[in-house]
């Protein structure tokens, strides 16, 4: 086993796992952690004994999404800056579409934000019956890094859980909007993946690669890549000015802690 410090990596059986493990943060998406996935995925493109490529979170939940504590401590100014951060966020979660092996999620419990976008990018997503998606960032007053979501499903729900910060779609839900291909019984979301991942790693490599590549290309000459890019764009000029939303959340999170930002900014909603 490679060792890292924010995540797991395996590789038998023609298979790499990554498996997120940051429990004690709900596998929050750090600096250290994009780099290691991206590490990580350098090591299964890298290995020919590797045909798929699946990735999990430890823990309570697969991720919560980009590590807001982070950010706060952070305090990130200037458009450079954000240019850097975001072009990490978009670039660690577009790998797993462009990657030329075959990448599995497997989800159970809170898989938000970046993580959500992550699964997204997942050619398969296999969810657990507790998993739970959504996009809350314009609730914290931020942009979407990488939308892929209105290509993952119709304008109108993906409208309806960007704009109004859906975070709570449950797996049933998200299985009907075309987000997660199958729902497996508790504790089974791993080894559904893993066995996904085996049935693909017995096929020919290179008919998979191209065939990947050939379904993704159906997407893209649709525009899909200057679409999310044009995102990304939009979403640097949001960040680096910052909404006066963004800056009273983290105002509360400095003074008061995360937790209690994310119960200020939950009573904003309340009905």
């Amino acid at each position: 086993m490679t060792q890292f410090s924010t995540l797991l990596y395996t590789a038998e059986q023609n298979v790499a796992h990554i498996t997120l493990n940051r429990p004690e943060r709900l596998n929050a998406l750090g600096k250290l952690s994009l780099t290691e996935i991206n590490a990580a995925l350098d090591l299964a493109e890298a290995d020919d004994s590797v045909k798929a490529i699946v990735i999990s979170g430890a823990g309570k939940a697969f991720s919560s999404g980009f590590d807001l504590k982070e950010q706060m401590e952070a305090r990130p100014e200037g458009e450079a800056v954000w240019r850097e951060i975001l072009a990490r966020d978009f670039d660690t979660t577009m790998r797993f579409w462009d990657s030329p092996k075959p990448t599995i999620a497997a989800v159970h419990g809170a898989c938000l934000a970046g993580a959500f976008e992550i699964a997204l990018a997942c050619d398969i997503t296999v969810a657990a019956p507790d998993a739970i998606f959504g996009e809350p960032e314009l609730k914290f007053g931020a942009g979407i890094v990488t939308m892929l979501l209105p290509w993952m499903t119709n304008p109108k729900q993906a409208k309806e859980i960007i704009l109004t910060g859906l975070d709570r779609i449950d797996a049933q839900s998200a299985r009907e909007l075309g987000l997660v291909n199958r729902i497996v019984p508790e504790g089974e979301h791993v080894g559904e993946a893993l066995r996904i991942a085996h049935t693909m790693s017995v096929i020919d490599p290179n008919l998979v690669r191209v065939t990947k590549a050939a379904i993704n290309h159906s997407f893209e000459a649709r525009g899909m890549k200057a679409a999310l890019q044009h995102a990304l764009d939009l979403d640097h000029a949001i960040e680096s000015v910052g909404s006066p939303d963004k800056k009273a959340f983290m105002a509360v999170a400095r003074e008061q802690g995360m937790r209690e930002a994310i119960q200020w900014r939950d009573r904003r909603f309340a009905r």
